[in-house]
């Protein structure tokens, strides 16, 4: 038990049951691998399974029928996929993708509930993840469509720094433009800019967050917005503060501008 004690304090719902809750809990789950670009569920589809992720990203998206795709939420090590099942809701009401490999807790739909009707402490502490999860997405709802791509663009970034607990990942510039509604371009621009200031670095698709602080006043207040709608509901959500890569020399940074095209 002392392996599934350990991974449980990867994901921070499950960390926070008692003993006794979390181990009933994962007697009954499962540790499954998370793969990049693995549609987990469709839209409109019946939930099988819950996820509670420890190291990777589940986006939540919206898709049109003219095939424009929106991110209207992601999940990562703070929260859990399958939430609607809190409601009684078995289907999914979006789309949910992996944006980054990693692993997570899997428990059936069937069984999950079983534990909700037994498992107070359990049941009270989703029932606040759900309350946070409705808050998150009609803030980034606002926010797609009053601010600039790149505070938007510097809210994602930070939203996976957060989630990845570390200021290095890889994300193409084309999974960003489908995952905030925008043209590609408009990401090349955003993250030029944030790279000349000396923000963030960005090569082949890797992302170095240099300066966080900095990246935060980039960004729009949608991000400290819903950080502080988890703390009151849920608690203090840590932000990774390693080491601080050295910035960029301006000049430098300049001169290779153009270059980023992926």
């Amino acid at each position: 038990m002392h392996s599934f004690k350990q991974s449980a304090g990867e994901n921070r719902l499950l960390a926070a049951l008692a003993g006794p809750d979390r181990q009933r809990l994962f007697a009954d789950c499962e540790r499954v691998e998370l793969c990049s670009a693995e549609v987990i569920c469709g839209s409109g589809e019946w939930i099988r399974h819950v996820y509670f992720p420890t190291d990777g990203i589940i986006s939540l998206v919206t898709a049109l029928r003219d095939g424009s795709r929106l991110e209207v939420g992601s999940i990562g090590h703070e929260g859990m996929l399958g939430s609607s099942l809190i409601l009684g809701v078995n289907t999914s009401a979006q789309h949910a993708i992996v944006q980054r490999s990693g692993t997570a807790w899997r428990l059936g739909a069937a069984v999950f509930q079983r534990h909700l009707r037994k498992n107070v402490a359990l049941r009270r502490r989703l029932n606040c993840y759900m309350y946070v999860l409705m808050g998150q997405l009609a803030q980034t709802t606002a926010c797609s469509h009053y601010h600039q791509v790149r505070a938007r663009l510097a809210r994602r970034l930070l939203m996976n720094r957060d989630q990845v607990r570390g200021n290095q990942f890889h994300v193409t510039q084309e999974f960003l433009a489908h995952m905030l509604g925008v043209r590609r371009v408009g990401i090349t621009n955003a993250a030029n800019s944030l790279r000349e200031e000396g923000l963030i670095d960005y090569r082949r698709g890797a992302i170095t967050i240099l300066d966080g602080p900095a990246l935060e006043l980039a960004s729009c207040a949608c991000y400290r917005g819903a950080n502080d709608m988890y703390e009151r509901a849920l608690g203090s959500l840590p932000v990774p503060r390693p080491r601080r890569p050295r910035r960029a020399d301006p000049a430098s940074t300049r001169r290779t501008a153009h270059k980023l095209t992926n």
